[in-house]
């Protein structure tokens, strides 16, 4: 990623720090329900920034639309409240630490497998006992008697460099990196992106950065850059994508704020 882009990342941090976006009434609140909704459209929920926001508010479900997507909402929900709570402590990120998490978003979609390598529960967050293949077809995931000792060594890793990284950017991209690694990885039959992208802002959010976001219409996108870095066994795809998508949530932040700022002083006068 060419330094001109982290610059103009920057820059635009100090806009959104400058126009104290983030003290705004439940800015907080209504920023990490666009986080779960972008998280699980992903995985293929329907549900809508609007439909998740009445879901988690006022307790109403979206006309139409399966339940397990609200199932899949009001986990992450969940797994999202742990993992800030989590980071005002910074809780060291442990094999055990990301199976909660993972527990966590499966909690209710979740279920006991059994298979040839035995049996295993994802509500629990237990790590798989069987392999897995990147959609149907696809190249298959690192067997899983490798599963334990990767997430292991991923974790150590991660301890390790949360302490020596000091920059904005050597931030992100630590961040990027253990969500890259712990896809790649794929402990679990089931949640591995959604636990990645949280690992992700967990990082972030005991860096005290904002959240990046990946945004489901770059869903495709997103999808084949993963792919590519773990074929070409380099993470540079992958960092691009994520510092554009940090790029795009941040403008739209500022354009929104901007927006109601407008009609906020239209409506006084």
């Amino acid at each position: 990623m060419e330094q001109g882009v982290w610059h103009e990342i920057e820059q635009l941090y100090q806009k959104f720090q400058g126009l104290g976006i983030s003290e705004a009434v439940d800015y907080d609140k209504y920023y990490l329900y666009s986080l779960i909704t972008h998280s699980t459209a992903i995985e293929g929920s329907t549900l809508t920034e609007a439909e998740t926001q009445m879901l988690f508010d006022e307790g109403l479900t979206a006309k139409g639309k399966p339940l397990v997507y609200h199932l899949m909402n009001e986990d992450l929900k969940q797994a999202y409240e742990f993992a800030k709570a989590e980071s005002e402590r910074l809780t060291p990120i442990t094999s055990a630490f990301l199976q909660r998490l993972n527990a966590l978003l499966m909690r209710t979609t979740g279920s006991v497998h059994s298979v040839m390598g035995g049996s295993f529960d994802s509500s629990k967050g237990d790590f798989r006992l069987c392999g897995v293949t990147a959609g149907v077809g696809g190249r298959s995931y690192m067997s899983y008697q490798k599963v334990p000792a990767k997430v292991e060594e991923l974790c150590i890793v991660l301890q390790e460099k949360q302490k020596v990284v000091e920059t904005f950017r050597e931030q992100y991209e630590l961040s990027f990196n253990a969500h890259l690694n712990l896809v790649t990885i794929h402990p679990w039959v089931d949640g591995n992106g959604r636990t990645a992208r949280l690992l992700m802002n967990y990082m972030q959010f005991c860096y005290n950065l904002f959240p990046t976001k990946i945004f489901k219409e770059d869903r495709e996108e997103y999808i084949s850059t993963l792919q590519q870095s773990r074929e070409e066994e380099t993470n540079q795809p992958f960092l691009d994508f994520m510092a554009d998508q940090l790029k795009k949530s941040l403008s739209l932040e500022i354009e929104r704020f901007k927006t109601s700022q407008k009609k906020m002083f239209s409506f006084m006068f």
